[in-house]
């Protein structure tokens, strides 16, 4: 079938708009009319070619939400007409998806970054017939339909808001299952959180729903803390104006329980590390371009725990509808992060998005009866 892409044609340009050819579903996939897609700072990572996808064409995209059209002979979980989250992909065979922990599989970077589907092949073509790199996050959504596997399929209640689902398929199931299922904060917990993008602004909402009690935001831009606020903190930091250490230390002298890094960098990192009280635990999220250097000292050993984290810890067909139960109830409000343009200005809301306008954009594609 002849559908319309967002193709990006060379390491950092713009993504154009382009017709081509869509195969069919295999007997283990599905075929999805895209409703609408998050963009994500992993899109403008592969982009830019700083990790992922090795050739150029590409289309990218994987945080797509939309309807089943066609399922293949293979998949008897998922019908035609379910409205669904497309999430990571992985194969749920190995010892490591096995375990419940399908974000570490060892087929995550084929499955997700290799341009291809497992066997090597591209579901979509140019007018002459070509492959074109594709497969994101077994999905690439930046597209009016995608090709996507039965595992990372996610039905979703017909009566949840199709247009807005789609983040919780990485970046707001990242941030929010950092806190829910990494660090499992408990009741009355202390948390700080760097960064207060999408997948940090996730894990305050998190944090509150989670009920803890004291919940510090730290990043450089007042406005954004400010939101922070509203969305569930009860104490901001701005690094650029502020001592991070001793201001957390002012707040809980003995040190915070909890801590959340999204941005990937030694610096912040170290300064929520050296926070930490005894026995404190660390969930590091994000792509970092250089090697972290951390500051530790294991003469007196505190008890710490640091993980790195990939897509929260999560299982998305059990974490993503619980998160769709919490936003339903009013105790998660990611909608508020959203910002909505028209599929052809996606050009604009990469700019917005890198520029800081807009926390999380979204690209409405596809009409649907709500």
């Amino acid at each position: 079938m002849e559908i319309t892409a967002a193709i990006v044609k060379s390491k950092g340009s713009e993504f154009e708009l382009e017709k081509v050819t869509l195969d069919g579903p295999g007997a283990e996939e599905v075929l999805v009319k895209i409703v609408a897609t998050g963009i994500c700072h992993t899109d403008m990572v592969a982009r830019d070619f700083i990790m992922g996808s090795p050739n150029f064409p590409v289309i990218l995209g994987h945080e797509g939400s939309g309807i089943i059209e066609k399922i293949g002979n293979d998949v008897h979980h998922l019908k035609v007409g379910d409205h669904v989250v497309l999430t990571y992909g992985f194969c749920g065979e190995c010892e490591i998806c096995r375990t419940g922990n399908p974000a570490y599989c060892y087929e995550f970077f084929d499955r997700n970054f290799s341009g291809a589907d497992i066997e090597g092949r591209h579901h979509h073509h140019d007018h002459e017939g070509k492959g074109i790199n594709d497969n994101f996050f077994s999905q690439s959504s930046f597209a009016t339909y995608s090709i996507a596997h039965k595992n990372n399929v996610i039905p979703v209640p017909m009566d949840a808001p199709l247009e807005i689902l789609g983040p919780l398929g990485c970046g707001i199931q990242t941030g929010a299952g950092a806190v829910i299922n990494t660090l499992k904060i408990k009741v009355g917990s202390s948390i700080v959180i760097s960064g207060t993008g999408a997948v940090g602004l996730s894990a305050v909402m998190a944090a509150k729903a989670s009920s803890a009690t004291t919940i510090i935001a730290v990043d450089i831009n007042d406005e954004r803390l400010a939101f922070a606020k509203e969305l569930g903190a009860t104490h901001t930091i701005n690094s650029v104006n502020e001592n991070v250490r001793e201001k957390i230390r002012e707040i809980l002298p003995n040190g915070v329980q909890f801590a959340v890094d999204t941005t990937g960098r030694s610096e912040v990192i170290n300064n929520s590390l050296n926070s930490l009280a005894p026995v404190g635990e660390m969930a590091i999220i994000g792509v970092a371009t250089k090697p972290l250097e951390l500051e530790t000292n294991i003469f007196l050993t505190k008890g710490y725990k640091i993980k790195f984290v990939n897509q929260g810890d999560s299982v998305s067909e059990e974490f993503i509808p619980k998160l769709i139960k919490m936003y339903l109830h009013g105790q998660f409000p990611f909608d508020r992060l959203i910002k909505t343009y028209a599929f052809e200005d996606i050009n604009q809301a990469v700019e917005d998005s890198e520029k800081g306008r807009t926390i999380k954009a979204v690209l409405k594609i596809g009409e649907y009866n709500k």
